[in-house]
């Protein structure tokens, strides 16, 4: 639900949450998270309070986002997979409609251009998802005591990751284009959801507990993250 409160538009969630959050979304978009009781009014004066943190967090948004990558299906062109990036190859055939293979993202055309180019590269980081980030979260999961119910990669708009209520958790497919450390990062984040809810000191200790470096890697994250696009 979009709401509006003097110059500032922001979408309105109401939940069963203790506690109120504003977020900047990976889209620029404002977010505010509220307990279902907070009025209005209360929302109002939220906002107001958080007036300078919200200009200041949108204009750098829009700092790093200025220089945003727009990637082409071409030859030669750049696309990232675990922070690395490969160029893309145009191939008049192979079994999968993309592959990566001998360092390059291989293509497959159809008379000279790819029929479904942005599904093809989405099904692969679909797919490099569900095993690498499901061996990541076992390996976490155990380490910090918690228990998924359930763990699915698909797009998520504009955010990374997300954790419900009920323990399900779901990974933006463009997880899988970020250094394998920041990845762990932002499993490590939703699993700590699952033990705290919200951002509060109790649950940046939590990740601290478990990655005592998670600073650089959310910082690596905040930096970069407008390049993890197609």
């Amino acid at each position: 639900m979009m709401e509006q409160y003097k110059d500032i538009q922001y979408s309105l969630k109401s939940s069963r949450r203790k506690t109120a959050s504003i977020y900047i979304e990976r889209d620029g978009a404002v977010s505010v998270l509220v307990p279902e009781n907070l009025s209005k009014r209360q929302i109002q004066e939220l906002i107001e309070s958080k007036r300078k943190w919200i200009y200041r967090n949108l204009a750098e948004w829009k700092d790093l986002n200025a220089a945003r990558v727009r990637r082409e299906y071409v030859n030669g062109e750049g696309f990232l997979y675990l922070g690395r990036t490969y160029r893309l190859k145009l191939v008049a055939s192979q079994d999968n409609p993309l592959m990566l293979k001998d360092g390059y993202f291989c293509l497959r055309t159809n008379g000279g251009t790819a029929p479904d180019p942005d599904t093809a590269f989405k099904e692969f980081y679909r797919q490099k998802g569900k095993k690498r980030i499901g061996e990541r979260v076992e390996h976490y999961r155990k380490r910090m005591g918690v228990e998924p119910k359930s763990v699915r990669i698909i797009d998520l708009k504009n955010r990374w990751a997300s954790c419900s209520v009920g323990g399900n958790i779901n990974f933006h497919w463009k997880c899988m284009m970020a250094p394998p450390t920041v990845l762990d990062y932002i499993i490590v984040h939703e699993l700590a959801h699952l033990l705290y809810p919200n951002h509060t000191t109790a649950f940046w200790n939590q990740v601290d507990k478990v990655m005592p470096d998670y600073m650089e890697r959310k910082e690596w994250l905040r930096i970069n993250g407008a390049g993890m696009d197609l």
